[in-house]
């Protein structure tokens, strides 16, 4: 892989994020109801709003934080085949959430995903600190993530 067009490595790791999120926001809006409006949902559950620009802010300071990574002299093939594993798990969340309505499963999912992120948090910071610190956002947002789904399976 050449450095040399690095811009254009930027914006493929922003595509590649955001078409995750666009693929977990179709199989979200595709199956999301009658089931979603249906369930207990616990006091503190945001409106359904807030979730696209969070997201959209998660996944450009993701994709960045992986490009500042690979931008690296180091060798990152192998965190940022990490990166990518992560990204397919996140996405299978809105998969057993909202597809197959097991709450419990996408809490498990969820306690995956921020394992994920705390080891390329790990990972990230010898490398660029900049990167690791894009990601404590994200590590917050699935701390809350994990609280509400799991309000959620309590109460349903």
């Amino acid at each position: 892989m050449t450095k040399k067009n690095k811009f254009i490595y930027l914006l493929l790791f922003l595509f590649l994020g955001f078409f995750m999120a666009w693929w977990g926001g179709y199989v979200t809006n595709y199956f999301k109801e009658p089931w979603y409006s249906g369930i207990i949902k616990p006091s503190f559950n945001p409106p359904d709003w807030i979730f696209a620009p969070v997201w959209i802010s998660l996944y450009l300071m993701m994709g960045v934080a992986a490009w500042l990574v690979w931008l690296s002299p180091q060798n990152t093939e192998k965190i940022l085949n990490i990166f990518y594993i992560h990204l397919l798990v996140n996405a299978s969340w809105s998969i057993a959430f909202f597809a197959m309505h097991q709450i419990l499963a996408s809490l498990v999912i969820i306690g995956i995903i921020i394992l994920f992120v705390i080891w390329l948090i790990k990972l990230y910071y010898p490398i660029n600190k900049i990167s690791a610190l894009l990601m404590v956002p994200y590590l917050a947002w699935l701390g809350f993530a994990f609280i509400l789904n799991f309000s959620i399976y309590n109460l349903n």
